[in-house]
C-alpha cells in the first residue's frame, strides 16, 4: 500500500509583502518556545525532509528554522484549534484585509470596546475569515498575559489584560509572517491523524498542552476539550509510532515522573524556561523542561 500523501496548500499571490528582519510568532501563546531556541540548537536533526509541528500555537521554531534557512519546501502547521488555524490562513493568505480590519480594532480599542469584541461568539454572529482572525489575534493582543481559554461552550472568556498601550496592531511582524508562509500548509488536524503521511527522515516538533506540574497547574483549556492525561498516552504512542517509521521526533512537555515514564525509551534531554502563567507559585519562574529526542 502506498503511502497517503499531504497536498501542499500553495496561496494565492500577496500583495506589498516586506519581510523586514528576522521572522517572529505575530500571536501569543502561553508555553511558547521563542525563549527557549537557543538551547533547542543543540537538539535539532543536523538534516531532514519534510517538517511538522502537529501543535503549532505561536510557531516559534517554525519561524526560527525560516530565519535561519532550515525550512524545506514541504513544511505542515497543523492545530486544533480552529481560531489559531484560521488566524495563520488569513495571515498567509489576505495580509492586506487582516491588516486592515486590526487598525480599526486598534483605533477603537477600550475596556468597553475589548468586552464587545469578546462576546460576539456568545451572540452567534457569523464571521468570515478575516474578520474572525481579526478577532483573535485582537483579543489575544488585549487579554490578560496573551492567554487563550475557552468555556465548555467554546467561547473566550479571558478578562482584559492591564496594557498601556496593547501592540494590536504590528504590521511588520505580521508581513514578515505571511511571507514564511507562502506555501506551507496550515490544517485544521488533531495529532492522532498524521501516522499515515510520515515518510523516512521527516521531522516532527510536538509542543502539546503539558502535564501539569501539580493538580492546581493545570492548564488545558485551548479548546472546549482538556487535554488530559489519556490524550498524553495516545500521544506517546504516535510519537513512538513515527519514530518507528523513520521519522526524528522531538517533543517538549512538562519533567514529570508521568512524562519520563511515557517516554522512557527516548533520550530525555531537559531545558529551562521562565513561565509566568500558573496559580500555583511553583509552577512559574525558572523551571526545568524535558525534551524527548529519538536522535
Amino acid at each position: 500500500m502506498s503511502t497517503p500523501s499531504l497536498q501542499i496548500d500553495l496561496p494565492p499571490p500577496i500583495s506589498q509583502i516586506a519581510a523586514k528582519g528576522e521572522a517572529r510568532p505575530f500571536i501569543k501563546w502561553v508555553g511558547g518556545k521563542q525563549q527557549l531556541l537557543s538551547q533547542f540548537e543543540a537538539l535539532l536533526p543536523s538534516t531532514f525532509r519534510r517538517y511538522f509541528e502537529p501543535f503549532v500555537g505561536g510557531g516559534a521554531l517554525f519561524f526560527h528554522l525560516w530565519n535561519t534557512g532550515r525550512l524545506p519546501a514541504e513544511t505542515f502547521l497543523f492545530d486544533n484549534n480552529a481560531e489559531l488555524v484560521n488566524a495563520y490562513r488569513v495571515t498567509r493568505d489576505k495580509i492586506d484585509e487582516l491588516i486592515e480590519t486590526l487598525s480599526v480594532h486598534k483605533e477603537k480599542h477600550s475596556r468597553k470596546y475589548y468586552y464587545k469584541i469578546r462576546q460576539l461568539d456568545r451572540e452567534g454572529r457569523a464571521f468570515n475569515d478575516i474578520e474572525r482572525a481579526a478577532r483573535t489575534i485582537y483579543l489575544n493582543k488585549t487579554c490578560y498575559n496573551g492567554l487563550y481559554r475557552v468555556n465548555s461552550k467554546g467561547q473566550f472568556n479571558v478578562p482584559m489584560g492591564s496594557y498601556v498601550n496593547p501592540q494590536v496592531l504590528n504590521e511588520d511582524v505580521l508581513r514578515t509572517a505571511s511571507a514564511c508562509l507562502r506555501g506551507v500548509n496550515v490544517e485544521l488536524r488533531d495529532f492522532r491523524s498524521i501516522v499515515d503521511f510520515v515518510e523516512p527522515e521527516d521531522f516532527f516538533y510536538f509542543d502539546p498542552p503539558y502535564d501539569p506540574l501539580s493538580k492546581t497547574a493545570n492548564f488545558t483549556s485551548y479548546t472546549a476539550d482538556s487535554f488530559g492525561e489519556e490524550d498524553q498516552r495516545e500521544l506517546a504512542g504516535v510519537v513512538t509510532e513515527l519514530s518507528e517509521k523513520g521519522a526524528f521526533v522531538m517533543l517538549s512537555n512538562s519533567d514529570t515522573p508521568f512524562v519520563r515514564e511515557l517516554y522512557g525509551k527516548f533520550r530525555i534531554e531537559t531545558v529551562t524556561a521562565r513561565r509566568a502563567v500558573n496559580s500555583d507559585a511553583n509552577g512559574r519562574g525558572n523551571i526545568q523542561e524535558v525534551v524527548a529526542l529519538n536522535y
